[in-house]
């Protein structure tokens, strides 16, 4: 009698355990949520990395879709609510940087054809004309019909483009020219 009920106990407390929430994930220090809401989908940390460049550790990367995705072309292509968010973890980070790092990426994410959402990355650039500090978070979600809601520290600063260009913006990360490709892994959850 006493070993069924401490094997039912058992296997209750792992039930509770292995339901209980999944807590935020640190990288770098920073706490990236397990969740993220968009308008009124709930949406979950799909995975988060560091980018890096000459040894030196510049943000921390998040990715928030509805469900749990290791294709980054699928997640490129996908007309649904996500996010990415910037948590700028360097001072060596300036508003001169961030533009140039993140042109060279639209360059790389549209294989250097940038024409058809030229407009859309003017007015989203403009966003990093302002001062960019350590602790600085960027958040950018996608919304159908909508566009890119891009917000600095909890503030929305614009919202730009549909979906062409959230493709080129999320391509940034997950296109099969990423900014850092273990960066990328780490967004889809392969490592």
């Amino acid at each position: 009698m006493k070993k069924a009920l401490l094997t039912g106990f058992a296997s209750l407390m792992m039930s509770a355990v292995l339901s209980a929430p999944v807590s935020a994930l640190t990288v770098e220090g920073v706490e990236v949520p397990d969740t993220y809401s968009a308008m009124d989908t709930e949406l979950k940390l799909n995975g988060a990395g560091t980018r890096s460049k000459w040894f030196m550790d510049l943000y921390v990367g998040g990715l928030y879709v509805p469900e749990t995705i290791s294709d980054g072309e699928a997640v490129i292509n996908a007309d649904e609510p996500q996010a990415i968010t910037l948590y700028i973890i360097s001072g060596m980070i300036t508003s001169d940087r961030m533009t140039e790092a993140t042109m060279e990426g639209f360059k790389a994410s549209t294989d250097g054809d940038m024409a058809a959402v030229k407009d859309e990355i003017d007015q989203f650039m403009a966003v990093f004309a302002e001062e960019i500090k350590e602790g600085d978070v960027f958040d950018l979600v996608y919304v159908p019909d909508q566009g890119v809601n891009v917000f600095k520290n909890g503030e929305l600063r614009d919202t730009v483009g549909g979906l062409a260009f959230k493709k080129a913006l999320f391509g940034i990360w997950l296109s099969d020219k990423p900014a850092q490709e273990d960066l990328k892994e780490k967004m889809l959850g392969q490592r």
